[in-house]
């Protein structure tokens, strides 16, 4: 499990089946749920029976109790004053300066001949995530910031796992939680040494936090901004350095989003009108997120006994949910391994269980970013597909690391070549 919890949660699914018993600890049994059914059970049909699993508290220590983290009242007050900033009316906003981001980092790579394409998303949707959520440049301290959020995740996985030795047994973990607090704290006191007359931002209404109950504390407030820091920005970057990897191992793909992209925009610079028309490009994202969900395990914990398909599930268990095994079960999914986004094309979806699908999770804990991940990804991915053709560099290995995230193991380098006009 601690060396390779990916192929770990595969071999025990094909060895015992639907539901698999772990003894955990003495005290702590896990079940592994395989199938749609018992997704919906957990995170949907009887939700009130679950809470956020004991796993979560090694993140907890790093990023306070924001929304990732947080249960009940904390949780229902938070998520209302968040929520507002991520409809999709006020999402699509958002689009210019989410283009004029990618285009911008798009331009610095007109000399260059390969770039680490997991280096430049992270660089890429941290701007973004600085610029339209909190109002500040964070892309110039992006892969110092990157280099922290991967070693916090290592460490959440081994704090589990191992949690009176995880300090010992990741290096630089100190660090690494000062890096992000440090960060964290310099945005949330620019903010309040220099209000903003009105409010034009998430951070704005963080620190305003009208509503119920009384403001946010400081505390909160940074516990929050931590949380979107790192949800925010590495998931989609994650999601997109795959989809530009799997891009180039199946060319026919990619040349059919660079035909997509040159018919629907004709020239210029995307826009967000236009992503309902880049069917190709979102079921390509979408095909991305299937094979790579960035969250590709959600475990809960069962704040009262329960049954799921014949099986008691004792109170105080724990149980697990794995989009990623999800994704990847031949019943739902014909060639699970291959890459084909037409599975997500209109017409192409079949009779597939909801919960068969979850690169957001489901229920009322469902991505509160959801839309502004998937629009920030289509927009992305339109911007540089329309601009350049990239290609997994000779003998590049791309492999999976499964943290808090399922994001790249280390660099993913790619040539670069100029699309003509």
């Amino acid at each position: 499990m601690a060396r390779d919890p990916l192929a770990c949660y595969a071999d025990l699914r094909r060895d015992y089946g639907d539901v698999v018993r772990i003894p955990f600890t003495p005290r702590r049994t896990f079940y592994l749920l395989g199938r749609p059914e018992h997704a919906e059970h957990v995170l949907v049909a009887h939700q009130d029976r679950y809470a956020k699993a004991f796993t979560y508290r090694a993140l907890k220590t790093f990023i306070g109790d924001g929304l990732l983290t947080s249960e009940g009242d904390t949780w229902r007050r938070h998520r209302r004053l968040v929520q507002p900033v991520f409809s999709r009316r006020h999402v699509q906003a958002f689009a210019p300066t989410m283009v004029a981001s990618a285009t911008a980092r798009a331009a610095t790579w007109a000399r260059r001949e390969s770039i680490d394409i997991a280096t430049e998303m992270r660089t890429l949707t941290m701007d973004v995530v600085g610029r339209v959520l909190f109002g500040t440049d964070l892309a110039s301290g992006a892969e110092r910031i990157g280099g922290s959020v991967t070693r916090l995740q290592e460490s959440a996985l081994v704090a589990t796992l191992f949690p009176t030795r995880a300090r010992s047994l990741v290096p630089g973990l100190a660090a690494a939680s000062d890096t992000l607090d440090d960060l964290v704290g310099t945005v949330v006191e620019r903010r309040i040494a220099n209000p903003h007359d009105t409010p034009s931002d998430l951070l704005d209404l963080l620190l305003a936090s009208t509503g119920d109950g009384p403001p946010l504390t400081a505390r909160e407030v940074r516990d929050e901004v931590s949380t979107l820091v790192l949800a925010g920005h590495e998931t989609t970057a994650s999601t997109l350095a795959w989809t530009f990897a799997l891009l180039s191992r199946f060319p026919a793909a990619r040349e059919r989003l660079h035909a997509e992209v040159d018919e629907v925009l004709a020239g210029r610079d995307p826009r967000a009108g236009d992503v309902d028309r880049l069917g190709w490009t979102n079921a390509v994202i979408s095909e991305a997120m299937r094979l790579y969900p960035p969250a590709w395990t959600i475990e809960r914990d069962a704040v009262e006994a329960d049954v799921i398909t014949g099986v008691d599930i004792p109170a105080g268990s724990t149980v697990v949910v794995s989009p990623y095994l999800l994704h990847r079960d031949p019943e739902f999914w014909p060639n699970p391994e291959g890459f084909d986004p037409a599975r997500f094309l209109p017409g192409h979806t079949g009779d597939r269980p909801r919960c068969s699908y979850l690169p957001f999770g489901g229920g009322r804990r469902i991505c509160v970013g959801a839309s502004f991940a998937q629009l920030e990804a289509a927009l992305i991915l339109a911007t540089v597909a329309s601009r350049y053709r990239l290609d997994l560099a000779p003998g590049a290995r791309v492999r999976a690391r499964a943290g808090v995230t399922l994001h790249p193991r280390g660099a993913i380098p790619m040539t670069v070549t100029a699309r003509a006009g």
